[in-house]
C-alpha cells in the first residue's frame, strides 16, 4: 500500500474523499433507529446528531467527521508530499464529505472534516479560527453563525502563518464549499427562523 501511494500520489485525494463520503453521524444515528435527515435541522454533522441523539453522540461525530480530513492530509504532510497533493487531498476530503458517494452526492456541511483539513496544515490557523467560532457562537447563539465566520477566516490565517498559494487556494475553496453548504442556514439567519445551538436531546 505505502508503495502505491509513493509511486502515485495522487491515490491520496480518492482515498481522501472515500473517507470522507463515510457519513458517521447517519451510521451512528442508524444504530439509534432514528434518520436524522428526518429531524432537527435535516443535516448529518455534529451539530444536528447532539441535537437529535444528545451531546456525547455529538461529540463522537465530530471526532470522526474531523478525523476523516485530519488522517488523510497528515499522511500526505509525513510522506513529503508536495503542496499540491496536500491540497488536493485537503478539498477530496471536505468534498466527500459535503457530497457524499453513498448518500447519492448528499452529505453533511464540511465544518469538522475541514478542521480536520487545516489541523493538519497549520495549527495555529485553526487555533485562531476557533477563537473565532467560539466569539461568533457565544454571541450570536447560532453555531452557523461561527462555522461561517471561521470558515471565512481560514484562507486568511493561512495566508498569514503559512504563506503557500497553493494551500491558500484550497482553503478558499473551501469556504466557499462550506458557506454554499450553509445556504439554507443563511436563508433562515435572514428570516431569523435559525434555531439556537442546543445539546440536550431532542428525541426523534
Amino acid at each position: 500500500m505505502n508503495e502505491i501511494l509513493v509511486n502515485y500520489p495522487y491515490t491520496f485525494p480518492i482515498l481522501a474523499y472515500l473517507l470522507g463520503s463515510v457519513p458517521f453521524g447517519l451510521i451512528f444515528a442508524k444504530i439509534k433507529s432514528i434518520d436524522p435527515r428526518k429531524h432537527g435541522s435535516g443535516n448529518i454533522g455534529a451539530t444536528n446528531i447532539a441535537r437529535v441523539l444528545g451531546k456525547g453522540w455529538g461529540i463522537t461525530t465530530l471526532i470522526c467527521d474531523t478525523l476523516k480530513g485530519l488522517v488523510p492530509v497528515l499522511a500526505t504532510i509525513r510522506l513529503n508530499e508536495p503542496s499540491v497533493i496536500v491540497a488536493l487531498t485537503g478539498l477530496a476530503a471536505v468534498l466527500g464529505h459535503c457530497y457524499s458517494m453513498f448518500l447519492r452526492l448528499k452529505g453533511g456541511k464540511g465544518v469538522a472534516t475541514a478542521l480536520g483539513v487545516f489541523l493538519a496544515i497549520c495549527p495555529k490557523a485553526v487555533g485562531v479560527a476557533a477563537l473565532i467560532f467560539g466569539g461568533a457562537v457565544y454571541y450570536t447563539g447560532y453555531v452557523s453563525v461561527g462555522s461561517l465566520a471561521s470558515a471565512a477566516s481560514i484562507p486568511l490565517l493561512i495566508f498569514f502563518f503559512r504563506g503557500d498559494s497553493l494551500i491558500e487556494t484550497m482553503a478558499w475553496t473551501v469556504c466557499f464549499v462550506i458557506w454554499i453548504r450553509h445556504k439554507d442556514n443563511i436563508a433562515r439567519l435572514i428570516k431569523g427562523e435559525e434555531k439556537p445551538i442546543s445539546f440536550r436531546s431532542q428525541g426523534p
